[in-house]
């Protein structure tokens, strides 16, 4: 089970190895398509004690080009450390495995994603022996993906953009279509994508969103999240529990609530009244917004 935001934006590639192939495409980077893919060992320690981890390590095959290696990190801010051991990462599996090293680097913000993407360049004065370009994945270049038939036909795909995207303004629109385009696939396919969604999306206003399309849309599958719902909501009620999700979230993203829009929201008992204001909380910039028109 992925158990942390940080896991979940590296382990779905492990999950799906094909992933990276649509990716690419995504953000319009040519590679060969993948024809077999295949997880390696992500310890990079060469002696102790200093310990080296790649998050997620692939070995991926090509028709044309052969095989290279796949360096995945999830990076949650900026770390001017970071550069070197990815240089170090780089060096390390190139001169281990032989093959064509490349990292991916998957973000969650936009500065650190812009960080992520300068080319750094390892050397003396302006002789760099070694430059590290990583190719980036995150709000700035992945793709917004709202429709629940595009949904459908790449869950992995949109997992992981619900992941990158999970702070911008997008993010129910993208996670409405992924819980609509996952009530037609079995359950074992949808489970691992509820769990790796859920994960990735942390402790971030979203997250209340998720849970709670996950209750209704996707109430018949019994994936923890589903179980943990529901057993709030036997204990709360849906109408209050969902009441309480929009206050929290409004409360997370710093918006004042009246007293009597507390009231308000606390006092209806229609959910696909609630279930508007959720998506609207999670993006409003007051809590008039929320309430809109109704």
């Amino acid at each position: 089970m992925v158990t942390s935001s940080h896991e979940a934006m590296h382990r779905i590639f492990q999950d799906y190895p094909g992933l990276f192939s649509r990716v690419s495409e995504a953000l319009r980077i040519p590679f060969p398509q993948a024809t077999a893919v295949g997880v390696l060992p992500n310890d990079v320690t060469e002696t102790k004690p200093v310990d080296r981890r790649i998050d997620t390590l692939l070995r991926i095959e090509t028709e044309d080009h052969g095989p290279f290696v796949l360096a995945i990190e999830a990076q949650k801010k900026k770390d001017p450390e970071k550069p070197a051991s990815w240089g170090y990462y780089l060096a390390y599996l190139r001169n281990k495995y032989r093959l064509p090293p490349l990292l991916l680097v998957v973000c969650q913000d936009r500065a650190t994603a812009e960080w992520a993407t300068r080319p750094e360049p390892i050397g003396f004065c302006s002789w760099p022996s070694l430059t590290v370009r990583p190719i980036v994945a995150g709000p700035h270049n992945m793709p917004v993906i709202t429709d629940p038939d595009e949904a459908r036909a790449d869950l992995a795909l949109t997992a992981l953009a619900a992941i990158t995207h999970a702070a911008g303004p997008y993010i129910g629109a993208i996670l409405e279509a992924l819980s609509t385009a996952l009530r037609d696939v079995p359950e074992d396919v949808a489970d691992p994508i509820i769990e790796f969604t859920a994960q990735g999306l942390g402790n971030r206003p979203a997250k209340h969103l998720w849970r709670n399309l996950v209750a209704v849309d996707l109430s018949f599958y019994k994936s923890y999240i589903s179980e943990e719902i529901r057993d709030e909501g036997r204990e709360q009620g849906r109408a209050q529990g969902r009441a309480e999700d929009i206050l929290l979230v409004l409360e997370q993203r710093g918006i004042d609530v009246s007293e009597e829009a507390h009231s308000r929201v606390t006092g209806c008992d229609d959910p696909d009244i609630l279930r508007t204001w959720l998506l609207r909380a999670v993006t409003a910039a007051t809590v008039d917004e929320v309430f809109g028109a109704e």
